[in-house]
């Protein structure tokens, strides 16, 4: 009984060894695969034999078994890439696929983030799942529960009408004095002394040509005025300039506007700052009616020409979608045609308690198991990892740490292949007592 149960020890240290060399092959196998997490193969050895001796009871071995092949989850090395939808994470999280097929009714996890945009618009890996995430409000605040990232791709971004013009200019000191309340819409070339114009944007995002007439009433003294086309308001004629906005600019004897006696009143900290006259853009063609504008008289006066060093204003018409990119923060960013980026969703993350639990699934995909625990979801900041774009993560095999193993694992193997075949000569010399 003793020699012969040596047999099945060597016989289970065959199959361990056997199923740790599978294992070994399949990480070999994998060394390339994005996102893949490697396994290792734990052993436990069986004591189920009791002997009785001049010392006692005593335990004998009866061999080796595989306890579990355990998944390591370590972080491995990231791939910069070209594509703005290869993601990577950094951290615990899994990305969250589902399978669409199925109605998106069971999700799965992957650390794979070789994303693309189908001709639907949906996220999805190479494998057609989608990628799951939440929507947006106007705020970025994430709503609703989980569902497919997914954008319109022939959606418009609305119009943003101009709030905010910047006018950086300087006026010309030299310049002749004009007199008093000398500007006359019906003559601004010969009433003032000089203009600077700017497209602006109504709520509709169309566009309206307005130009800022200078007027110089005394030393250090200027006027301003906002003009539009009066065909372009209800209360306007076409071909006739409506006033839309005034004021009063000062400067010192440097040359500088004087905050204290530019009659903006407003405080000093945004002094400089006027507004376009309350309900002047009283627009004909159904826009917004009570647009103001506010305009940042950046304004010198020095003895130089009078130009306008830079101007901007912050609106912005409608646009078509063009591209989609995905930032850190996982936010699927459509970027329209008018130049306006707008997040659309953002991607979710899912963490689990106990990771190496986790079931693969094939094609770089895990499940849920009962050990694993269930998933922690969540978003970029929320502790469940981070997202870098155009990046992939590779496989954490180790093929150093891999062959050594094949080494130890064949040594193990061929020794217990000899346990057995020394076994066999052993009974052999036992059959042989009876010759």
């Amino acid at each position: 009984m003793g020699v012969s149960s040596s047999l099945y020890s060597g016989v289970s240290g065959l199959n361990a060894n056997g199923n740790a060399m599978s294992v070994i092959g399949n990480n070999i196998a994998n060394a390339n695969t994005i996102g893949f997490k490697s396994s290792r193969a734990i052993f436990g050895d069986l004591l189920s034999s009791q002997i009785s001796g001049s010392g006692g009871i005593s335990q004998v071995g009866r061999g080796v078994g595989l306890s579990i092949v355990d998944n390591i989850f370590s972080q491995g090395t990231f791939e910069n890439t070209e594509t703005n939808t290869d993601l990577a994470v950094e951290g615990s999280g899994f990305f969250i696929v589902s399978d669409p097929t199925t109605g998106n009714s069971v999700n799965n996890y992957t650390r794979a983030g070789a994303f693309r945009f189908d001709a639907d618009g949906y996220m999805v890996n190479p494998e057609g799942y989608n990628i799951m995430g939440y929507q947006l409000d106007e705020n970025g605040n994430t709503v609703g529960d989980l569902t497919p990232i997914w954008a319109n791709t022939q959606s418009f971004t609305q119009a943003g009408p101009t709030g905010n013009v910047d006018l950086n200019t300087n006026l010309d000191s030299d310049s002749v004095t004009i007199g008093a309340g000398a500007f006359d819409p019906l003559d601004p070339a010969n009433t003032s002394n000089y203009a600077t114009s700017i497209q602006v944007f109504d709520s509709l995002g169309s566009t309206h040509l307005m130009t800022t007439y200078f007027t110089k009433t005394g030393n250090q003294s200027w006027e301003w005025y906002n003009v539009v086309d009066g065909g372009d308001l209800a209360s306007g004629a076409s071909g006739v300039l409506s006033v839309v906005g005034s004021g009063v600019l000062n400067f010192d004897a440097s040359g500088n506007l004087d905050l204290t006696t530019s009659g903006t009143g407003i405080p000093l900290a945004t002094a400089g700052v006027f507004q376009t006259t309350t309900n002047a853009f009283d627009w004909n063609n159904g826009a917004l009616q009570n647009q103001q504008i506010s305009i940042d008289m950046q304004t010198s006066q020095y003895a130089s020409p009078s130009v306008v060093v830079a101007q901007e204003q912050d609106g912005y018409g409608t646009g078509t979608l063009v591209k989609l990119s995905v930032d850190e923060f996982g936010n699927v960013i459509g970027n329209f045609s008018n130049g306006t980026p707008r997040q659309l969703m953002r991607i979710a993350l899912a963490k689990f308690t106990n990771p190496n639990a986790l079931d693969k699934v094939g094609n770089n995909m895990y499940a849920q198991s009962n050990s694993s625990g269930v998933p922690v979801i969540g978003t970029v900041g929320s502790g469940v990892g981070s997202i870098f774009t155009n990046a992939l993560e590779l496989s954490n095999v180790d093929l150093a740490q891999e062959f050594v193993k094949m080494i130890t694992t064949q040594r193990g193997f061929s020794a217990n292949s000899k346990t057995i075949t020394t076994t066999d000569e052993m009974l052999a010399e036992v059959i042989n007592l009876k010759r």
